[in-house]
């Protein structure tokens, strides 16, 4: 029987590529997020009618796309030994989707290329992991997670702020021309990793030689074998039900105020900034959260996100809105770097890592998906300081179930 959980060597040449994998699939892998909103108000809005409930709409549709294929996806990971190839179709699928937006432009047309988009784009979250645990071991992967989740941040802020200075000169289109490259890159990145160097039986949880560890066949498998693993998505639903819309109705504001095409530079700035506290926060929770404990840090995270949609309210002027958005750094920093890590510390030994992963990503994308619509209706209806306060309830919430539910997960 071979021991599978001690720390592996890892070669430099797949540490690099580790990092430039993760660096340019950042901004691939969330597809057009923000960006989308904005071109639909802002460009789409005068001439087909988009607003900002219709807009959320077609990001809902796409994001309920997206969530349906999360639990199949982390099978699929699991099951595969071809995870490079995996990753490079999802990103071949995604930039196409997105450079196809200028070119469609009525309602279910934006619809099916973003769910495409989508469910595409769920690939990359249990595919990245996969090879990292595969590649590093158990005993590593907190720490290594920590360095993807920098490397991506760092991706997130470059390619931002390549996105604002391009289009405060060609126009908000630009971004989706930046998408094409920036996937081109990640392509050879993928590629750059030694397939010989991954255990794929690491990459699905086993700990030892034996067979057993088939991953369940259906998402509520998944979460009853494991209490906790269903309180944790619980959290990570509330968490993304309350933040997902948040930088997305920033941008609306402000393309109703300053234009299409100053909304996507400061919506730009905006994540540059809270990219770049991210790189830091993923850097030190990879470092310290199996010693300083996952609970205290994910408490730490929804009270920042609390926080957050209450200062929203205050202001209006993109300086002050800019600075809370800095916020985010923190909160979705410590959400992003734990997610694979407290997976793996609850699925541990099951051979079940990828699907659990799974599982928790389709009701954390049920949150994203369902965030953006019911912040769309209520700026409507009520306008954005009703929105965000909104949010913020919903993130209370999400700290309630934290606080009472939660168990500790780090090994000490």
């Amino acid at each position: 029987m071979r021991e599978r959980t001690s720390e592996r060597p890892v070669s430099p040449r797949n540490t690099r590529a580790l990092d430039w994998m993760n660096a340019f699939l950042a901004d691939v892998r969330d597809g057009l997020g923000p960006y989308l909103a904005i071109y639909l108000v802002a460009v789409r809005g005068p001439t087909y009618g988009w607003d900002e409930a219709t807009a959320g709409m077609v990001m809902t549709i796409a994001g309920i796309a997206g969530l349906l294929a999360t639990t199949p996806a982390g099978a699929l990971v699991d099951k595969s030994r071809a995870k490079r190839a995996l990753l490079v179709a999802a990103a071949l699928v995604v930039t196409l989707a997105s450079l196809s937006l200028p070119i469609v432009s009525g309602f279910t047309a934006v619809a099916v290329t973003q769910s495409l988009a989508a469910v595409a784009g769920a690939i990359f979250a249990p595919g990245i992991a996969a090879i990292t645990l595969g590649i590093v071991g158990p005993r590593a992967f907190t720490r290594r997670v920590g360095r993807n989740e920098a490397f991506n941040h760092g991706g997130n802020a470059v390619s931002a702020a390549l996105a604002g200075a391009l289009a405060w000169k060609f126009g908000p289109q630009v971004v989706f021309y930046l998408m094409a490259a920036l996937a081109a890159c990640s392509i050879v990145a993928i590629l750059s990793v030694d397939d010989k160097a991954i255990d794929h039986d690491i990459a699905r949880g086993c700990t030892d030689g034996e067979e057993p560890c088939t991953p369940p066949p259906t998402l509520l498998q998944t979460f009853k074998a494991s209490p906790a693993l269903a309180v944790f998505a619980g959290a990570c639903f509330l968490f993304h039900l309350a933040n997902a819309a948040m930088l997305p109705s920033v941008g609306q504001l402000l393309g109703r105020e300053v234009g299409a095409g100053a909304a996507t530079s400061l919506v730009a700035a905006c994540i540059v900034g809270a990219q770049l506290v991210m790189v830091p926060v993923a850097i030190i929770v990879g470092r310290n959260a199996d010693r300083w404990g996952h609970r205290p840090i994910l408490l730490v995270g929804m009270a920042v996100l609390i926080a957050r949609g209450v200062l929203y309210t205050f202001a209006d002027a993109p300086a002050w809105l800019l600075g809370v958005q800095l916020l985010d750094g923190i909160g979705a920093g410590i959400f992003g770097a734990l997610l694979p890590v407290v997976v793996a510390a609850i699925m541990r030994g099951t051979g079940r890592f990828n699907v659990a992963q799974g599982a928790v990503a389709t009701v954390q994308g049920l949150g994203g998906a369902l965030s953006t619509t019911l912040a769309g209706v209520m700026i409507v209806q009520g306008g954005y300081n009703a929105a965000f306060l909104l949010l913020a309830a919903i993130a209370a919430v999400g700290f309630a179930l934290l606080w009472w539910k939660m168990p500790e997960t780090a090994s000490q």
